[in-house]
C-alpha cells in the first residue's frame, strides 16, 4: 500500500515568502499552493509541505535529502544558485563540502533560510 504511494515531506519555516523564494526560486521546485496551513511545493513527483511557526528552531541534523547520480555536479549546481554547502570539520573536501563515507557514499549538506539541514547524496559508484 504505502510502498507505491508518493512521499509527502514536512518542513517548518518562520517566513513563507523567504521559504518560497528558496524552494521555488533557488531550487526550482514547483509552487502548488499557499494557504493558512502550509506552503506546498512539488519536486520529483513528491510534495513538501512547509508550515509556518514563528518561533521555529531547526533540528541540528538532516531533515530532507535527495539522491543524485553526480554529487559534484549537484554541488556545482547549488553553488551556481547561490547555495553554499556546509563545511563540517569531518568533511574531506573542504572546498566543495563533500564528505566521502567509509562505504563509498558521498554526501554534501546545505541549509535553507530557516537553518533546516538538507542534503544531496550519491550512493554507490
Amino acid at each position: 500500500m504505502l510502498d507505491s504511494a508518493n512521499l509527502c515531506g514536512f518542513l517548518m519555516t518562520s517566513d513563507y515568502d523567504r521559504a518560497k523564494e528558496f524552494f521555488c526560486g533557488k531550487l526550482g521546485f514547483q509552487f502548488e499552493s499557499l494557504d493558512p496551513f502550509a506552503l506546498a511545493v512539488r519536486v520529483g513527483g513528491h510534495q513538501i509541505r512547509i508550515t509556518r511557526l514563528p518561533d521555529f528552531k531547526p533540528l541540528p541534523a538532516t531533515v530532507l535529502g535527495w539522491e543524485v547520480k553526480d554529487i559534484e555536479a549537484a554541488v556545482d549546481w547549488l553553488s551556481s544558485r547561490g547555495i553554499a554547502t556546509e563545511k563540517y570539520p569531518w568533511v574531506q573536501d573542504q572546498q566543495r563540502g563533500i564528505w566521502a563515507a567509509p562505504g563509498g557514499a558521498k554526501v554534501a549538506w546545505f541549509k535553507d533560510p530557516d537553518g533546516n539541514v538538507l542534503s544531496v547524496a550519491q550512493h554507490g559508484s
